[in-house]
């Protein structure tokens, strides 16, 4: 019996930390049905998986979105021109930052579809809607509301620009460096830093799998993000910041403790 007791207490323990690390407020909520429905309560399992739900979904998309300001953040707001890549990060409370940031997508993806009326700016990841300093694993900075991945433009076979992407999470198919081209990957994973590649372990599958980075489109999507006057970083992976021929000091390689970027690009302001 205490065995058992014990065995529930640690998974109950490692949803809370699952929580917290991929939604922020979950962990929080998670706990909130089992201080409010007792175990001697008739099907209370079920009770309290359905408020927890039922609670999680209310605050994520009624309450957060009216107290994230007061944190200095706000969701990003989806249009025709700009969307998240993924329902899930907008589900785990990931789309959320600063309203400079919000204001410097906004330009960026006018300029876009001025451009290519059916291309939109497809974001990944953004910061969570509280506390600067609270981490947005894996990402080591999405932590203060001024950073955030977008994808990279693709084409299909036919050379047509698209706003589809290869993997179902934005993440883990990459530009792989040709021949010729220098191979940050193995240089990072000689050195020791295995986690170099390990986004390759979550696309979450992939309905794409024949389309190819638009090289043209991606470029002229890097220029109109260093047009903004507020940006001060942009990582990509070297090889492909030389395969683009982009020159801009604000383009700069993230280290080897991160994970590669030929697969998205990061941006972030000042």
């Amino acid at each position: 019996m205490r065995n058992n007791y014990f065995f529930k207490g640690i998974l109950h323990l490692l949803i809370f930390i699952f929580l917290t690390v991929a939604t922020q407020i979950g962990g929080f909520l998670y706990i909130i049905p089992f201080l409010l429905i007792s175990n001697k309560v008739s099907k209370y399992k079920l009770k309290r998986t359905f408020f927890f739900i039922t609670l999680y979904l209310t605050a994520s998309f009624l309450i957060v979105p009216k107290v994230a300001p007061l944190f200095g953040r706000i969701k990003i707001e989806n249009n025709k021109n700009l969307e998240a890549h993924n329902f899930l990060t907008k589900l785990f409370n990931r789309n959320y930052v600063t309203p400079k940031m919000q204001k410097v997508l906004t330009n960026i993806s006018l300029k876009i579809k001025k451009e290519s009326p059916s291309l939109k700016v497809i974001y990944l990841d953004a910061n969570f809607p509280f506390f600067n300093g609270f981490p947005l694993l894996p990402h080591l900075s999405h932590n203060d509301g001024k950073k955030i991945d977008i994808s990279f433009i693709y084409q299909t076979e036919k050379g047509i620009n698209t706003n589809a992407k290869p993997s179902n999470s934005g993440y883990g198919i990459f530009v792989a460096p040709k021949n010729n081209e220098n191979n940050q990957t193995n240089i990072c994973k000689k050195k020791g830093f295995w986690q170099y590649d390990f986004t390759q372990y979550f696309t979450f599958g992939s309905f794409h799998s024949d389309l190819k980075i638009s090289e043209k489109a991606t470029k002229n999507l890097i220029i109109q993000i260093l047009k903004e006057d507020a940006i001060s970083k942009i990582f990509i992976e070297p090889h492909l910041k030389n395969r683009l021929n982009l020159r801009n000091s604000k383009i700069r390689f993230h280290g080897c403790g991160a994970v590669r970027h030929d697969d998205h690009i990061h941006f972030q302001i000042k």
